[in-house]
């Protein structure tokens, strides 16, 4: 099955997002600044610790204007939605400062360090009138979108086990995802993802998922923190799932397989479809490959937001806002405690 969503360009909105950008992270280019060309939103500012970061940045992405504290972009009325894409444990504190300066958000996952966090965002949020979107960008593409087809329809069956799988090779030693103050870890980093998707699955076979049980290996020379954590889940119908998060392996490795009573789906790479657009079905003697297009989960994440931000929620696009987060960091957090961590720390 080919779709014609291998699109990479988008006719520009009538009235483009105005985005303020907190920070210069590695991130940014390829999950905000390039998709934004692309989709025709306004970079309408940048701040950062350090001004030139800042200053390199709006100059590779067309930034309008760079300001010289977080503060400052915060009181710029120019800017509607600020990204967020600082370290896992910075994002409850300025998702909060946003939402109270009256912006919306896109922001960085996991959308903060602990459970208790994400409810002091929820809660500003609810009373500030504004959105605060996750950036679980993968849920917006057709690949995820063809496996709840597979899923609903019945061609795989009932769902009978989830596994996802989510490596990558070890960062450096000094990068904030192996600091416990930063909100560090694999789970915070990958194993995240799996857990969003199994929470967006879940309802439609019988509702959350639930941890039954979680191993970590923690890094010799971080107490703490995850370089590997596995998950143990079970769904109200019957069905387990598993999650794997490791930072430390040879390959970048983002997979989800459904199996079913009669058959089986896997996207080989379904947190970057754009990398690799395959979903495999295989139902009996019967295998097949369909391709779902590699425009990038990224453009359709921004289309998603313009959709919220200008004409209100939509059945078509996964809820993603702050009453969500809180789920999802409820599950993070029961993670840490079935592994022996415990939660995050929280920092509000």
């Amino acid at each position: 099955m080919t779709s014609s969503t291998g699109a990479t360009t988008t006719t520009p909105p009538a009235e483009p997002l105005r985005i303020g950008v907190l920070g210069a992270a590695r991130i940014t280019q390829e999950a905000l600044t390039d998709p934004a060309r692309r989709t025709g939103h306004r970079l309408v500012a940048v701040a950062a610790r350090d001004r030139a970061r800042a200053q390199g940045l709006a100059d590779a992405a067309g930034v309008e204007r760079v300001h010289g504290s977080y503060e400052e972009l915060l009181a710029d009325d120019d800017v509607e939605v600020v990204y967020d894409p600082l370290p896992n444990a910075l994002h409850g504190t300025w998702n909060l400062a946003a939402v109270r300066a009256g912006r919306h958000v896109l922001t960085e996952k996991p959308s903060t360090a602990c459970a208790a966090d994400a409810r002091a965002v929820r809660d500003a949020a609810a009373a500030a009138g504004v959105h605060v979107v996750e950036a679980f960008h993968h849920l917006h593409h057709p690949v995820h979108r063809r496996l709840v087809e597979l899923l609903t329809s019945g061609e795989l069956g009932d769902l009978r086990r989830v596994e996802v799988d989510m490596l990558v090779p070890a960062p450096g030693e000094d990068d904030p995802r192996w600091s416990l103050e930063l909100g560090g870890g694999a789970l915070m980093d990958l194993g995240c993802y799996g857990l969003r998707t199994l929470r967006e699955l879940g309802p439609l076979v019988g509702g959350e998922p639930v941890v039954t049980g979680a191993r970590a290996v923690e890094h010799p020379d971080h107490p703490g923190v995850d370089a590997e954590l596995v998950a143990d889940l079970a769904l109200p119908s019957g069905a387990t799932a598993v999650v794997r998060s490791r930072m430390g392996g040879d390959e970048v490795v983002f997979s989800c397989r459904l199996v079913g009573s009669r058959g089986e789906a896997t996207a080989p790479c379904f947190v970057k479809p754009q990398w690799d657009d395959r979903v495999v079905v295989r139902v009996g003697d019967d295998e097949r490959t369909e391709h779902l297009g590699t425009r990038s989960s990224y453009d359709h994440q921004l289309d998603a937001l313009a959709r919220l931000l200008r004409e209100g929620p939509s059945a078509e696009d996964p809820d993603l806002g702050a009453d969500d987060a809180v789920a999802t960091m409820e599950l993070v957090d029961a993670c840490y405690e079935a592994a022996g961590l415990g939660a995050r720390p929280a920092v509000l």
